[in-house]
């Protein structure tokens, strides 16, 4: 799949609730090759498959260790199943470019899913990854972060958000 353009604010797919994935077949390993390689061009920390245009349940956070080395990690049909704590920090998103805000997000909590090669697997994440799996998580159920910041923050950005949807508009007409 290769590198792919990330959907931009605006876009009906990142609205969507996402569909769970029931078969890891081809289809979903090239979609697994490109959330890792579009993530890591973007030089994001997470990326959900609506972002990419695909409606299914399939995220890509990374982690990043002291020395800055980026290691991808897959999860399909990923849920939240336990938080504790709570962190509010300045957060983006590669589907809304050059906009932050605070968000309240869990400090730490517990995500399951599948890995990439079909087993069950729990992982316990705190601070940035855990913010990162809220993140993309939400994406999932077509939840953006933006819907997560409070009314005065919201009408701060309107004209920004406004741009951005115009530049989803135009990309939609050239993706067809």
């Amino acid at each position: 799949m290769a590198i792919v353009k990330i959907r931009l604010y605006g876009d009906p797919v990142l609205r969507k609730v996402s569909e769970p994935v029931t078969e890891i077949d081809d289809e979903i390993r090239d979609l697994f090759d490109g959330l890792i390689d579009t993530v890591e061009d973007a030089g994001g920390v997470g990326l959900a498959a609506p972002q990419i245009g695909v409606s299914k349940r399939v995220i890509v956070v990374v982690d990043i260790d002291e020395e800055g080395r980026r290691s991808p990690f897959l999860l399909v049909n990923p849920e939240i199943v336990s938080a504790c704590g709570e962190q509010a920090v300045e957060e983006g998103c590669l589907s809304i470019p050059e906009i932050y805000a605070k968000v309240r997000r869990p400090q730490s909590l517990v995500v399951k899913g599948l890995d990439q090669e079909g087993r069950e697997v729990d992982i316990e994440a705190s601070g940035l990854s855990a913010r990162a799996f809220a993140h993309e998580i939400d994406h999932l159920d077509g939840i953006l972060f933006v819907d997560r910041i409070g009314m005065v923050k919201r009408s701060l950005i309107k004209r920004k958000l406004n741009e951005i949807k115009k530049q989803a508009k135009e990309m939609l007409k050239s993706l067809q």
